[in-house]
């Protein structure tokens, strides 16, 4: 209904909370594909650029199943970085935030006032950072063209498979590690992180972190809340069409995987 009426009264920006009001969404207008919501990472990248564009130090951080684009801006304008476990009870705990997010709409603009994820100071944020866009006569889109010409275009993408038996995640992740994928859709296995045994300093989880030739990432993981196999996918390319087709390529093994 959102779409509907932005194509109706030809409006510039749909910006949506979640009942809660802790999630916030974004619809833009695409020229090559007309309205469309904005990706979760998409919108982490415009809060990231933003900010970063504004500030002389600050620390950013994301969950590891977003996508690594805010640790490339943050990296391009000197800022600090952390990463941690999904969930923002994790975001929340690092001292002085200057911003946080999760691919799944969840974003922290403003860690002195609101510790958390917040979709009304992210929706007040996000209408700031479009006006003040207008205003040099650009748009969403344009901030994030800059930031993929600079960083590479970042396609992320999420499979989720809902389990009628819990047991089935101990069966699934138990077989991704005793006989590990050599390859899929055709690009060789590079290496496999079991993040319930991490060397990078993070809490133990239960996943599985694969990293395919092309520097291909995907993350394997249960969801927290609900009865599901969730897959994260993350592929890195020149433009968004290339970056699609391996998309396209990786979703099938990638459900038989899962099932």
């Amino acid at each position: 209904m959102a779409l509907e009426t932005a194509r109706n009264f030809d409006a510039h920006l749909v910006i949506a909370n979640d009942p809660d009001a802790d999630r916030c969404a974004a619809a833009i207008k695409d020229p090559t594909t007309g309205w469309r919501m904005l990706r979760g990472d998409e919108l982490g990248a415009v809060f990231a650029e933003s900010m970063a564009r504004t500030i002389d130090s600050g620390i950013f951080a994301n969950s590891i199943v977003s996508s690594s684009i805010v640790k490339k801006i943050a990296e391009h304008y000197n800022l600090q970085f952390k990463e941690t476990l999904t969930g923002f009870k994790w975001l929340a705990k690092i001292e002085n935030l200057t911003f946080g997010y999760e691919e799944a709409l969840g974003y922290c603009v403003d860690s002195a006032t609101v510790n958390d994820k917040d979709g009304v100071s992210a929706a007040i944020a996000l209408a700031q950072i479009a006006t003040d866009l207008a205003a040099q006569g650009k748009t969403l889109l344009d901030l994030l063209d800059e930031v993929w010409a600079r960083h590479g275009f970042h396609a992320t993408e999420q499979i989720s498979i809902r389990l009628s038996d819990l047991s089935k995640v101990g069966v699934i992740l138990g077989s991704l590690r005793s006989n590990p994928p050599q390859e899929i859709a055709g690009r060789s296995v590079t290496s496999i992180d079991d993040l319930a045994k991490p060397t990078d300093g993070l809490p133990p989880t239960d996943g599985i972190r694969i990293w395919l030739d092309g520097g291909v990432r995907i993350i394997i993981r249960p969801s927290g809340t609900e009865a599901k196999m969730k897959c994260y996918i993350e592929a890195i390319e020149r433009d968004s069409k290339t970056a699609q087709v391996v998309l396209d390529q990786l979703r099938p093994p990638l459900k038989e995987l899962l099932s």
